[in-house]
């Protein structure tokens, strides 16, 4: 059977179990375009490129699938990057299609030429630029191979127009072999008995669960782990809801913005089982002093992460999922009641009521994040943008679901978390997906409301505005004595703006509106905008200042006490 390059593409989707991708055409994709509308992929038109990614990204972290999104040559291409490059930092499975010249025009400046597997190389997994049709569907099949496989990630294929337009003879591979790249996933089984004694051995043992976690499906075999051995579990952030956060083992988060007494945990404990996490400098703090007391045990599929940031006692590259289940038959049930209580009590001890105090007869950001935990269980699906939001989310919010929080971690890409809802939406379009957004990163991809519109999206979408950039703000308060440069920043009439959408919207301003607001959000069965206005000079703690021991955190009383 004869096919035309365009109709390869879309057959290899349809083969591929893509079912939704998320795009915005262009003169270099047109014929790609012009095909996809024949088949049973629905597509979403978003109001820009680089939304297309962040949506494709969101869909692939909410399902564990891999997204797609297109875009056309030049322009079309580079807006992606942001994307892609945010979903490799994450390790998000997404499968990249750009448009380009043709194949005579290559290397001749032509009209929205631009080199943009050149561009994207060392932020994908792989990256292909198709010159003759005739290796489409092998270069359609490994890209999604390679995006899914191993640690996951994403792959960019570059198609010229005349390839697009070109015909060739149609055969699918049914699998693929890639010399040299072959996934570790089974660790190694002497290394699994010698992490198991180590644990045995240990007094004061203390997981670390890292993304890695929830991209292996190893959420089952973490608790069991856990519950075996009553060992506490502390996250990374995009670690969170690896395991159920009122669960009594769950510590929550570490690091710059964790909890008090998970990163006293890790400076006590003397065995650290890293599950899938990179030891990121968000993590650590100061790598000298972090888990002083410890032996670390690091399990990763990648072994480029062995050893990159923090050298371990014990190392094992493979799914943490395989290991987990061949691990958890040796390690011995044990209830390790002194240090639990311990921590326990050091988890009750710690609390910041000031954080839920009205200031400035204003409301306060973790007011209103509790509130929506509260009115939805822990089950919504979370989307968290970047900055003070971010952290205030993760802090807050308890994620009972799996999955529950998507998020930018490793990149922290300001604009990320709108149109990353409407990929989990389209994920799950039962879900209840809330937005929380700042005012800033908000205005970086506002446009997409109109998308979320035309989709009929029901996203509610929480706006903290605090009238500045807050976490710089922050920043430039604590570290650069309150010189408050250019993060003081407006914002359009956001319920006039929501209007202009079509979209129902509420300023919320007092605690005495905040219940029944959230609450009368949910009950609308479309996209809902509400905006808090919260104290404008709140800051998120506890901190850790950059450089500096975890065990040198910065909290509330400190500051306030002393200013």
């Amino acid at each position: 059977m004869k096919l035309t390059g365009a109709q390869i593409v879309c057959e290899a989707l349809v083969r591929e179990g893509v079912d939704v991708v998320f795009g915005y055409p262009g003169g270099s994709v047109i014929k790609l375009y012009d095909t996809l509308i024949d088949y049973p992929i629905h597509h979403v038109l978003v109001r820009h490129e680089q939304a297309a990614a962040h949506a494709a990204d969101g869909y692939a972290r909410a399902s564990g699938k891999v997204g797609v999104c297109i875009a056309t040559s030049g322009p079309g291409a580079t807006n992606l990057v942001t994307g892609i490059a945010t979903a490799y930092m994450d390790s998000s499975p997404i499968v990249a299609i750009t448009g380009q010249v043709s194949t005579n025009l290559l290397g001749r400046d032509a009209f929205q030429e631009v080199d943009i597997t050149g561009i994207t190389m060392p932020i994908t997994k792989h990256s292909y630029l198709v010159t003759d049709v005739r290796e489409l569907p092998h270069v359609m099949k490994e890209a999604f191979y390679i995006a899914r496989s191993g640690r996951p990630g994403p792959v960019l294929i570059d198609i010229p127009k005349d390839v697009q337009a070109a015909e060739t003879e149609f055969d699918y591979p049914d699998e693929i072999k890639l010399p040299g790249y072959e996934p570790p996933l089974e660790g190694d089984e002497d290394l699994i008995q010698k992490m198991a004694d180590m644990i045995n051995a240990a007094e004061r043992p203390l997981i670390l669960a890292g993304h890695g976690v929830i991209l292996s499906g190893a959420e089952d075999e973490l608790l069991a782990l856990a519950e075996r051995g009553n060992f506490p579990v502390a996250t990374t952030l995009l670690g969170i809801s690896a395991i159920p956060e009122t669960h009594r083992l769950a510590l929550g988060m570490v690091g710059m913005h964790g909890h008090k007494y998970a990163n006293q945990a890790i400076q006590r404990c003397d065995l650290l089982i890293v599950l899938g996490a990179r030891f990121s400098d968000r993590v650590t703090g100061k790598v000298a002093t972090f888990a002083p007391n410890a032996k670390i045990i690091h399990v990763d599929i990648d072994p480029a992460e062995i050893g990159k940031n923090v050298e371990p006692d014990l190392a094992i590259v493979g799914d943490v999922k395989r290991v987990l289940r061949a691990l958890i038959p040796l390690v011995q049930p044990r209830l390790c009641v002194e240090w639990i209580t311990d921590l326990l009590r050091s988890r009750q001890q710690y609390q910041d009521p000031q954080a839920f105090q009205p200031k400035n007869g204003r409301l306060t950001s973790p007011m209103v994040i509790r509130e929506i935990w509260r009115a939805t269980g822990g089950q919504a699906i979370m989307v968290s943008d970047v900055g003070q939001n971010q952290m205030w989310e993760a802090q807050y919010y308890f994620h009972d679901r799996r999955r529950g929080l998507i998020t930018s971690g490793g990149l922290g890409t300001m604009g990320f978390a709108l149109p990353a809802a409407m990929g989990v939406q389209a994920a799950h379009p039962d879900a209840v997906v809330w937005a929380t957004v700042g005012d800033g990163g908000f205005q970086m991809t506002i446009q997409e409301l109109a998308t979320i519109v035309q989709e009929k999206y029901p996203i509610k979408i929480a706006i903290l505005n605090n009238g500045y950039l807050g976490m710089v703000r922050q920043w430039q308060q604590l570290f650069f004595e309150r010189r408050y440069a250019f993060t003081p920043i407006s914002s359009p009439d956001y319920l006039k703006l929501a209007e202009a959408y079509g979209i129902p919207a509420k300023r919320v301003t007092t605690p005495a509106d905040l219940r029944s607001s959230v609450e009368e959000a949910l009950r609308i069965p479309g996209p809902v905008v509400l905006e808090f206005l919260v104290e404008r000079e709140d800051n998120v703690y506890p901190m850790v200042p950059a450089g500096a021991s975890i065990s040198e955190m910065i909290e509330r009383h400190m500051v306030e006490e002393g200013a």
